[in-house]
């Protein structure tokens, strides 16, 4: 287990960088070899989460958004029990419990992933002993790959479009969302308090991670987020994977820089420009490039989905 989380919190590092290639993948195998032996990782993983807290906001009578490292966690308590939407990195789920127990809840009886990175589903290993985790049929598949993942970790209950869960007086609708963020990502709609759950389809005020090695584009990114600005109630509270607490205005924003970043990006490529000339383009973008996608990292993603999309 030790060993899982060394290479879970390095391959998370990967990922959220940019495409794991065979240089990763061989630099992954000899830090695993080393965590061995002497699991420096885990020790510099430990410090990582040393100071951080969690922290609560409520949205609705019993629902709430905690914040911690990692996505945001959706959480709904009430009569039927606590379900938790993600659950961030692994070695915070301690500080997940005792949030839960301070706001009147109980170990998850439900949890619901929205997609497969450790840091929304890192704490599936602990909260899986107990409760039923629920997810895309992809999700499962892809969480089956990873060597020495605990079995607790893993979802029992798999959905291919949509389904229906009625849990503490709520109707939560689980939605699938092609290949945005990664093939298998699910919005959670509460219908009766009007939040939504987003997951990585948003990052709200940044430049989004679209995972191409899993399945994710920069087209089916822009439709799901066109299908929530049109298809949901324009009032609706809506929860990001990353960032603050959003709504419909602001996902039709973030909507917006993604779709005029990438002509510029693709515009700036047929007139021959190298990165360093296009993130000049981009200068006034600046403040969408502050998370772990920078304005270099978010032309790099843009360049890639291009040619796989056999445009460059």
């Amino acid at each position: 287990m030790t060993q899982w989380l060394c290479l879970q919190c390095m391959q998370s590092v990967f990922e959220h960088n940019g495409a794991i290639g065979m240089r990763e993948r061989f630099i992954l195998l000899l830090t695993g070899l080393a965590a061995l032996v002497f699991c420096p990782l885990h020790l510099q993983a430990a410090d990582r989460f040393a100071d951080v807290t969690v922290s609560t906001l409520p949205l609705a009578e019993g629902l709430f958004v905690l914040t911690g490292a990692g996505g945001n966690i959706g959480v709904s308590v009430g009569a039927d029990g606590t379900l938790i939407i993600d659950d961030q990195y692994a070695p915070m789920a301690g500080r997940i419990e005792a949030a839960l127990t301070a706001l009147g809840g109980e170990r998850p009886r439900l949890v619901l992933n929205t997609h497969q990175h450790q840091d929304h589903v890192g704490g599936n290993a602990e909260f899986g002993r107990s409760g039923v985790i629920i997810a895309h049929d992809n999700v499962r598949a892809r969480l089956l790959a990873v060597q020495g993942l605990p079995a607790s970790a893993l979802p029992l209950v798999t959905y291919t479009d949509t389904v229906t869960i009625h849990f503490n007086g709520e109707e939560l609708a689980l939605i699938h969302l092609p290949e945005g963020h990664t093939d298998g990502d699910t919005m959670v709609w509460f219908k009766n308090a009007n939040v939504l759950h987003m997951g990585d389809q948003l990052f709200n005020g940044a430049f989004p991670y679209i995972d191409l090695n899993s399945g994710g584009t920069l087209d089916g990114y822009v439709a799901n987020l066109r299908r929530v600005v049109s298809d949901m109630p324009g009032d609706i509270t809506v929860i990001p994977g990353h960032g603050p607490v959003a709504d419909i205005p602001a996902v039709a924003r973030c909507l917006q820089v993604i779709e005029d970043t990438r002509q510029l990006v693709i515009r700036a490529l047929a007139a021959g420009k190298d990165e360093d000339e296009i993130a000049e383009d981009l200068a006034s973008y600046a403040a969408w490039g502050q998370g772990f996608i920078s304005i270099e990292r978010w032309i790099a993603i843009i360049k890639r989905d291009q040619a796989q999309r056999g445009s460059l």
